[in-house]
């Protein structure tokens, strides 16, 4: 019985016959968009007996294989002598300079949708036009050819051909894939408390095609009991691939384990694990052209041997084996990445690799969303991420100096870069005071900007990109995301303008992402989010666009009280009392040093803060050793600085830390390499413009806009902060929470019920230890 495979149009012929170098001609972004007015352009000049955007598909086997070929080509052009096969291409290139052989790729499409209707409706020749549309000025550039059936067939035959080693590796894989997780028994010899409850409603979320909403604590194996279930589901068949969401990269390390503990157990899968560009580029400048990159220049050459070669011989593909088959056949790690990721069964991922509409997986279709499941970790780090990803800034400064560059070189271009920065003049002109903001889209600056950005694209496209502008580039790419986010903009936004007397800032900002969420996550089968702080719930539901159709499930903590002592300093944290109270919070940390020595953490709500009481600290000259987090740590210190926490030290030791930084979740510092952690404030973020923007948004809107913009995501870096120090059954440990408002009632409702059998600490906190 024959294998069927399902395959697009567009994927055969990239696959097969994409060559040369990465960025060897520069691809605008912009014809996301102007495509679609370069496709209608075309489209409105057919007659009424021509047919336009029509599906088509056909059977063709291939050995042991059924390939199902399909795809919607962009007209069908009927005359007298011939039937027209129309491919529309839009380029910001000139296209008087395109000549007919330039792109192969695009007449073998034509071929493809060509030999697809010639089949269905017997006809013995076909006329196949290729027309290429500049964006902005509309001017058109057509190649025509003529080719028999025969011709055809043959043609499409032997792309099939070529393409079914790597199709028959994937039926090879997936067959292995199925009978492994047949077999695969849970990881460990039994579930601890909760795990169960965790797995069971992720495995009926998956078969039900809805979406999870779960609180887990800390410690419980989140990570397990989510993954295993998701790959028993992919077994089923209600699932092809996983996506692993993480907001930062020391959980990502947390999912690769729980993949190699599943290997280790029998599992056959292949799991790729995507890096950033700027942290995965081999070279110490991101420019991906062939001038400046040996792994740019014949990329494409070279691609379809690596993944053969990487899917042939590896399941678990992390950074470090991804960079080796990338050395190995000279590719583009980042874009080699990329590649594998599509062939996957499991993809571990930063969230804006589906959320973020400048940066999400384009090549999904929406047929594969629907045999997939996302796995969200850390999904209360996910509302402010999402903020970040639906919003976009612009600065005059930018368009300044690309003007000054761009003088005698480029009219258009710097004449289109003047417009942008002479609003900004007239803006700042107009208002004095330093911030504005705005319910609505500046349409105006929009034009200038869509203007601007055009000729950018001709200057970078007649470049090819080699010898583009750094600048140009940043500014064109910060112009095409201020204007994709334009276009989501609605009631959920705001505009706001920060002028001062050298630059302007304008931004779109993203009030609410909870419905932007619901339309980058939609066909999905399935969004299980998870985390030990999606606390309140109500709140993260709303923010992360639940529907009522939504699972909820809440685990209590499998640790024992008699684990953690937990007592409140109640200290005045404000910022306007904490030179007065410095000097107590120092005895303190003095106090839980000598009465108790080993390894702890203190966190404070900022960096300033946290230096000021180092110091302090330090001034003592107590003898506590000490380490100090900074912004801007490399892997390297960042892993320097975890293992100082070191079981086996004999004296006390001090970690000074930031709340809702990189230290104060994900990471896993079991048994005596942390017996403590101090919560310095409740982790209100800073008071500003955009904080007051949300609160009142939410005001308005009936809810506690002091609640939603400053008050949960405040305690939410305090629970995570405080998560970290009880990981394990045998676990010991000491929290002390500083701050009075920790009595005050609604914070007092905003903590887990293990952390609630606290001691005030009234005078000396050794007294209480």
């Amino acid at each position: 019985m024959s294998e069927t495979i399902q395959i697009a149009v567009r994927t055969l012929v990239e696959y097969v016959l994409s060559s040369g170098s990465l960025d060897s001609v520069f691809r605008t972004t912009s014809t996301l968009t102007e495509g679609t007015k370069a496709h209608q352009k075309v489209q409105k000049q057919y007659t009424d007996q021509d047919q336009k955007e029509v599906h088509l598909t056909t059977e063709i086997p291939c050995g042991d294989l059924l390939f199902v070929l399909e795809g919607r080509c962009d007209g069908l052009l009927f005359t007298e002598d011939a039937v027209t096969i129309d491919e529309i291409k839009s380029t910001a290139r000139d296209v008087r300079l395109i000549t007919k052989e330039m792109y192969p790729v695009h007449w073998a499409q034509a071929k493809c949708y060509a030999y697809m209707y010639a089949k269905a409706n017997g006809i013995s020749l076909m006329r196949l036009q290729l027309t290429y549309v500049q964006t902005g000025t509309e001017e058109q550039q057509r190649f025509v050819q003529e080719a028999t059936f025969e011709e055809l067939a043959n043609f499409v035959d032997d792309l099939i051909e070529r393409y079914a080693p790597y199709a028959s590796l994937v039926v090879r894989h997936r067959s292995m894939r199925d009978i492994s997780i047949g077999d695969l028994s849970f990881p460990f010899q039994t579930y601890r408390e909760g795990q169960r409850k965790l797995a069971g409603a992720v495995y009926r979320t998956i078969e039900e095609r809805t979406n999870l909403y779960a609180k887990a604590p800390t410690g419980i194996g989140k990570t397990i009991s989510t993954t295993f279930p998701a790959i028993k589901a992919l077994g089923k068949g209600w699932l092809q691939r996983i996506y692993y969401l993480t907001a930062k990269t020391i959980t990502r390390t947390a999912a690769e384990e729980a993949f190699a503990l599943m290997q280790s157990k029998g599992l056959h899968i292949h799991a790729v694990t995507l890096t950033a560009k700027d942290k995965i580029c081999f070279q110490d400048e991101v420019r991906c052209q062939k001038e400046h990159c040996e792994f740019a220049d014949g990329h494409y050459d070279r691609i379809n041997e690596a993944l053969m070669d990487i899917l042939s011989n590896e399941t678990l593909m992390n950074r470090q084996v991804i960079e080796r088959y990338a050395r190995k056949h000279r590719v583009c790690p980042f874009e080699f990445s990329l590649d594998a990721a599509y062939a996957a069964d499991v993809v571990i991922c930063d969230y804006n690799y589906i959320f973020d509409p400048r940066a999400s997986l384009k090549r999904q279709q929406a047929e594969q969303k629907k045999q997939t499941a996302l796995l969200v970790d850390e999904a209360h780090n996910l509302v402010e991420r999402a903020r970040e990803m639906f919003s976009a800034t612009l600065h005059k400064s930018a368009f300044l100096a690309v003007q000054r560059e761009m003088k005698g070189l480029h009219p258009e271009a710097h004449k289109a870069a003047k417009a942008v920065n002479d609003f900004f003049i007239a803006l700042r002109k107009k208002n004095t005071d330093q911030q504005a903001v705005d319910s609505g889209l500046p349409q105006d600056l929009m034009l200038l900007v869509e203007a601007f950005a055009l000729q950018a694209e001709k200057v970078l496209a007649s470049s090819g990109g080699g010898g583009a502008s750094p600048l140009l580039l940043d500014t064109y790419f910060s112009s095409m995301s201020f204007l994709r986010i334009g276009k989501l903009y609605d009631e959920r936004f705001v505009t706001y303008w920060e002028l001062s007397k050298n630059d302007v800032q304008v931004k779109l900002f993203c009030l609410d992402p909870s419905h932007l969420l619901k339309q980058m996550g939609k066909d999905y089968r399935s969004h299980i989010y998870f985390s030990a702080t999606l606390s309140p719930s109500a709140y993260y539901m709303d923010m992360l666009g639940a529907g009522p159709e939504d699972y909820t499930v809440s685990i209590p903590s499998p640790f024992s009280s008699e684990q953690l002592n937990v007592f409140i300093q109640p200290l005045s944290t404000r910022y306007h009392d904490r030179e007065r109270t410095k000097g107590a919070l120092v005895q303190l940390l003095q106090q839980l040093m000598d009465k108790q020595p080993g390894n702890y953490l203190v966190f404070f709500p900022s960096y300033a803060y946290m230096n000021d009481v180092y110091d302090a600290f330090e001034t003592e000259g107590t003898g506590v050793r000490t380490i100090l987090q900074h912004a801007d740590m490399s892997e390297e210190e960042r892993e320097s600085f975890l293992l100082a926490f070191d079981a086996d030290n004999a004296e006390a030791f001090l970690g000074f830390a930031v709340m809702g930084g990189i230290f104060s979740e994900g990471i896993d510092l079991v048994g005596n390499r942390l017996n403590g952690v101090v919560v310095v404030g409740v982790g209100l973020p800073q008071l500003g413009l955009e904080r007051n923007i949300i609160k009142n948004y939410f005001n308005d809107l009936g809810k506690d806009g002091y609640d939603y913009a400053y008050k949960f995501p405040g305690m939410n870096k305090v629970l995570q902060a405080g998560g970290r120090l009880i990981r394990s059954e045998q676990d010991r440990g000491v929290l002390v929470l500083v701050d009075d408002r920790y009595l005050q009632p609604h914070y007092q409702q905003l903590l887990p019920e293990e952390w609630k059998h606290y001691a005030v600490v009234r005078s000396e906190l050794g007294a209480l230890l």
